[in-house]
């Protein structure tokens, strides 16, 4: 059994064929799938999903940093306001994002920092997207971090060093379809990481694994994840599938 521990299902994209996708992925033996929030306007489709299959959608919410523009607070306002009305399994997704527009950089750090300060005050892991902005990331994060805090560096790209700075902290490392590229950095990367700190996760729509790179991705697909992950390690998919599920299972409380 599989968790995605990250999908963005309940966008436009899937509008056609969800119901198809959703059987799909329950064949390959998806139990759970985790839902990161963009921004105000994607809260009412993804807790419509929630609502009709209450037992394999868990959503979260977050402002993601890609949306962060001048009027910021007030969609973390929107977005408070959200948090104190509906059950949410963690804040996300939330981060820093150099690697389209740099213009806003103090605005996302605000905006990172203050929905952090939400997790912590609620005991809700954050799932971080970091993009161009590793050491933005850390950095921010360290200087609001209280012991307790926990979460994912949600699609991550980075080297062995990164990896265990993340891991330092006590957050988890989410893997998808990524590591089925032609990366070897990134394979070696995986290849010495211990399990017990990955997250298996698709990113669906984006980010389809090989042989689907560029192609709509979705939530099925998380077993190609897992597969190049145990051919990396030596190891069974069966063991990874395990130990990640739990992983995620213990991090969102689900």
């Amino acid at each position: 059994m599989f968790v995605d521990s990250h999908s963005h299902i309940y966008s436009a994209d899937f509008s056609l064929d969800r119901d198809e996708v959703i059987t799909r992925a329950l064949e390959a033996g998806v139990e759970r799938i985790v839902l990161p929030n963009i921004d105000s306007s994607s809260v009412k489709p993804l807790l419509d999903l929630t609502d009709n299959l209450p037992g394999l959608f868990f959503p979260l919410v977050g402002l993601h940093p890609t949306s962060v523009k001048e009027d910021f607070r007030k969609e973390l306002q929107i977005l408070e306001y959200w948090l104190g009305k509906r059950k949410f399994y963690g804040i996300g997704e939330i981060g820093i994002d150099l690697f389209w527009d740099k213009s806003f950089l103090e605005e996302q750090i605000e905006a990172f920092v203050t929905q952090t300060r939400w997790a912590i005050e609620r005991n809700l892991p954050i799932v971080i997207h970091v993009r161009e902005s590793f050491r933005e990331v850390m950095t921010e994060l360290r200087k609001v971090y209280t012991p307790g805090l926990k979460g994912v560096f949600h699609s991550f790209t980075g080297d062995l060093a990164q990896a265990e700075e993340i891991i330092d902290l006590g957050f988890k490392i989410g893997i998808n379809g990524i590591v089925t590229f032609k990366n070897a950095e990134l394979s070696k990367t995986v290849q010495q990481i211990d399990p017990r700190h990955l997250l298996l996760e698709t990113d669906s729509p984006w980010l389809a694994p090989v042989p689907h790179r560029g192609k709509r991705n979705e939530c099925s697909y998380i077993v190609m994840v897992a597969e190049t992950i145990a051919q990396l390690q030596q190891t069974s998919v069966e063991q990874i599938a395990e130990i990640t599920t739990r992983n995620a299972r213990e991090l969102f409380s689900i």
